[in-house]
């Protein structure tokens, strides 16, 4: 590897280190204020965006940039297109972060519904999994990767029960029907951010392994 090549992958790691810790926090923030009603953080979330989306543009930027003067090969180039698939699922991340401060700003005006809902076990396994993808990402640690998709399993599975719930006490009160739809947008929210982080966890076994998994089952699920 040239040394101008390690330079600009260097780079490259750092840009992606900084966008990951952007997006981790607007993800919590976003969190914190569905499930610990906090408007407040609202505003927070929906101003980091336009940064995220600035980080996005000049990652893709880089990533063009090395591919065009270096040509990487065999593990740098597998590095750069991860890189480049990863810098897209985080911007994403941050646009479904934004989704759910604008639900909790609404909901956080109105009464709650009083029903039972597991906000916190979805919230709380949400989060795990974008840590645990962007630890395996940065560790290159394929191990901890194939543990996000069994979180996923749980979190799809608690957006089925949420989506159950709610759809049951719109029946019975069509009153509560737009608060209920902001429930049901939000935790879709929080189950695509997990599949983002999917996403993410089988990027890296790609760029660590070489082998293409997407489609074939969620690290660490059967195929």
């Amino acid at each position: 590897m040239s040394k101008h090549l390690q330079r600009d992958l260097e780079r490259l790691k750092k840009q992606l280190l900084e966008e990951e810790s952007l997006v981790e926090e607007a993800v919590n923030k976003a969190i914190a204020a569905l499930t610990e009603r906090r408007p407040a953080l609202c505003d927070e979330v929906i101003a980091a965006d336009d940064v995220i989306d600035q980080r996005e543009v000049a990652i893709e930027e880089e990533c063009l940039k090395i591919l065009a003067l270096h040509q990487p090969v065999a593990a740098d180039l597998r590095f750069v297109i991860t890189a480049m698939k990863v810098n897209n699922d985080l911007e994403r991340m941050g646009d479904q972060a934004v989704n759910i401060a604008e639900r909790a700003a609404y909901l956080a005006e109105h009464e709650p519904l009083g029903i039972p809902l597991d906000f916190n076990r979805m919230a709380d396994a949400v989060r795990q999994m974008v840590r645990s993808s962007l630890d395996a990402h940065v560790n290159q640690d394929t191990a901890l990767a194939h543990t996000v998709g069994r979180m996923d399993d749980e979190v799809d599975e608690v957006h089925r029960e949420m989506f159950r719930v709610l759809q049951d006490r719109m029946r019975d009160d069509v009153g509560v029907i737009e608060r209920a739809v902001a429930y049901l947008s939000a935790s879709r929210d929080l189950e695509r951010i997990g599949d983002l982080a999917t996403n993410i966890a089988e990027d890296v076994v790609f760029m660590v392994e070489g082998e293409v998994i997407r489609h074939r089952g969620a690290p660490g699920t059967a195929s």
